[in-house]
């Protein structure tokens, strides 16, 4: 779980707790004019309590960018909502349904809040592993997309699960801006070709979770795994089968939607 220093407004409260009861009976809810968010830091504040208020511990984070100098944003991944390749996910249990791949990353030790002023290059030291992952994107919200991005932020920012290939070494030589890539749902090709992320090189990303994590008064665990955002966009499934992704150098992953 994650842990909470500060005391929430009782907006924040309620939306924490709507938007925690959405994800228990994986369900959409409207939220009152009365819960709006204020701004990034409730954001934030409400994804932690949201997940404390499941029980559910962190096994991840996702973090992403709309372009490559823009703002970053990330949220936190429950635990029990991270896959391994060869999965079988039931469509159902998500509200709405959206497939982007991508390419995660881990670290090979913690990052405490001591760590804050640690360098790019120091940070980057410790970048252990890589992998092909593809994020479910859902909502709890109603009316989605059309909801304040504040909202969406709050309800970790758009996630429903992650499914995560096989883990090979990190390779400082991978093209990340540009790699070959290829999304299949059952019998239909999504996405051939060269890929690209909103956000550039992913790995720029990096270094602000860390400082994310030690501005909130988190750890981050070493082999957290940390999703970097699409290099296919977002494609919403309307029939169930098999999902295939490929990021050329990494190992293919595969899980089936059911």
């Amino acid at each position: 779980m994650l842990s909470t220093p500060h005391t929430l407004p009782q907006a924040a409260t309620g939306l924490a707790e709507l938007l925690s009861g959405a994800y228990q009976t994986q369900s959409i809810v409207a939220v009152p004019a009365a819960l709006a968010v204020a701004d990034a830091d409730q954001a934030y504040a409400v994804q932690r309590s949201f997940l404390n208020r499941v029980s559910i511990h962190t096994g991840g984070w996702k973090i992403g960018a709309k372009s490559a100098d823009g703002p970053i944003q990330g949220s936190p991944l429950p635990l029990d909502g991270i896959y391994q390749n060869h999965a079988v996910l039931n469509k159902r249990h998500f509200p709405v349904l959206g497939l982007e791949l991508e390419i995660a990353f881990s670290f090979s030790r913690e990052f405490t809040p001591a760590d804050a002023a640690l360098s790019d290059s120091e940070i980057m030291h410790y970048l252990h592993t890589m992998q092909a992952s593809v994020e479910l994107v859902s909502s709890r919200l109603a009316g989605w997309p059309q909801v304040g991005k504040l909202l969406q932020l709050a309800d970790l920012q758009n996630h429903g699960a992650l499914v995560t290939g096989e883990q090979v070494a990190y390779d400082s030589g991978f093209p990340f801006i540009n790699p070959r890539v290829s999304l299949r749902v059952a019998d239909t090709e999504i996405f051939n070709g060269k890929g690209s992320n909103p956000a550039g090189d992913p790995r720029r990303l990096l270094p602000w979770l860390v400082r994310h994590c030690a501005a909130q008064g988190l750890t981050l665990a070493a082999g957290n795994t940390i999703t970097t955002g699409s290099y296919t966009g977002v494609h919403f499934p309307l029939e169930a089968g098999a999902v295939c992704g490929e990021v050329q150098g990494l190992p293919p992953i595969q899980f089936q939607l059911a």
